[in-house]
């Protein structure tokens, strides 16, 4: 919205022309929001509901203890706050910035009822599954569809590109010259291919959020790497000097990447240990929709997996764990997700945050080499 100052009159805000500025505000909008709204949502919370967010039976036994009665759905705080800094800071004449918060708003209120089911029920169990998953499916479905018609429509996207998938650490002349496009091409199964991508990213990130901070903190590192992603690949000097695919209109996407710092910053504040508020499902699903959209909106979908690889292994515990058990019988953690195991092997939940955040910038460092690795 902001924008538009500039072009009314590109002389006095001119300033606002300049990308990297426009996320610097959208961090500290949504920041700001955050600081501001957080205090009097989390006693708002607090009357409302009561007896807070319901525990469940199977967890650790220190969970029941320490966090009953915390209230949940934090993830309006976020949600609130990413939406006004990126609508204030972002172009709303691209098409991708629609494309995101769509599906992060979708998701956010897809989680909301969730949220509201347990509350009010007092139960473990929300929105049932087949359902969530169904309409997940539906409007990341959606989304990839709108993101490949987005991107064939622009007139100096490279050949192909709407409809392949480019590979990290291989280079895109290698694929031009094999199938005549960047990346491996999928054709129409590309739709369904990103919306894997959005939906996975989404539950991951919400298996994720099981200890104070833990899911927070690697979102936001998620998103400062796919801040920096976005703005390159989103330039065809820098997409050309790298070696990637150059996708026109993506560049916007950086400012959404930091709306998602500035409230996880902001949110972070109320959730550091010991929590005053849970993101719940209304945030974590929002969150991560949002990564997963906007990795599918820049061609960087399977970076996504090294960048967010935290998520990735919390998905592939639980994964296995339901599958030795219905097989052999047996489980191969003592809990799942892993950082419930960690927690039962006698770690402070402090020592698997800390060292899972690590983790989390490792991965997200080896995902920014991909970009020159070619």
């Amino acid at each position: 919205m902001i924008y538009f100052l500039y072009e009314l009159n590109p002389a006095l805000f001119n300033v606002f022309q300049y990308l990297t500025f426009r996320t610097g505000g959208a961090v500290m909008t949504a920041l700001f929001i955050s600081f501001f709204f957080g205090p009097a949502l989390i006693r708002w919370m607090r009357r409302k509901q009561g007896r807070g967010q319901p525990i469940r039976k199977d967890g650790p036994e220190s969970h029941i203890i320490e966090k009953a009665g915390t209230p949940t759905m934090g993830g309006v705080l976020i949600l609130l706050s990413l939406t006004v800094a990126t609508f204030l800071w972002a172009r709303l004449d691209n098409a991708y910035v629609w494309i995101v918060m769509g599906v992060t708003l979708s998701f956010g209120v897809l989680g909301f009822i969730d949220d509201y089911l347990k509350v009010t029920k007092q139960t473990a169990s929300g929105v049932v599954g087949s359902l969530k998953l169904a309409v997940q499916f539906a409007v990341a479905l959606l989304a990839g569809y709108l993101c490949m018609k987005t991107l064939g429509a622009a007139p100096d996207a490279p050949v192909g590109i709407e409809t392949s998938v480019p590979v990290p650490f291989v280079p895109i002349r290698i694929f031009e010259a094999w199938f005549n496009a960047p990346g491996v091409p999928l054709g129409i199964l590309i739709i369904p291919f990103a919306a894997c991508v959005i939906v996975g990213a989404s539950n991951t990130v919400n298996l994720t959020d099981g200890l104070d901070g833990l899911a927070t903190v690697p979102v936001m590192i998620a998103a400062s790497a796919y801040a920096l992603i976005a703005y390159l690949v989103g330039n065809a000097i820098y997409a050309a000097y790298l070696g990637v695919p150059y996708v026109p209109g993506t560049g916007e996407l950086a400012i959404i990447c930091g709306a998602i710092i500035g409230a996880g910053l902001g949110f972070l504040w109320f959730n550091a240990p010991p929590a005053a508020i849970f993101m719940g499902d209304t945030g974590s699903l929002a969150l991560g929709g949002a990564l997963g959209s906007i990795a599918v909106a820049a061609k960087h979908e399977i970076v996504l997996a090294i960048v967010g690889g935290l998520f990735v292994l919390e998905g592939l515990s639980v994964m296995i764990q339901i599958a030795s058990f219905k097989l052999f019988g047996k489980r191969v953690f003592r809990m799942a997700p892993i950082h419930h195991h960690f927690e039962q092997l006698g770690w402070k939940e402090s020592t698997i945050v800390i060292r899972f955040w690590i983790i989390a910038v490792i991965l997200a460092l080896v995902g920014l080499a991909t970009l020159k690795l070619r």
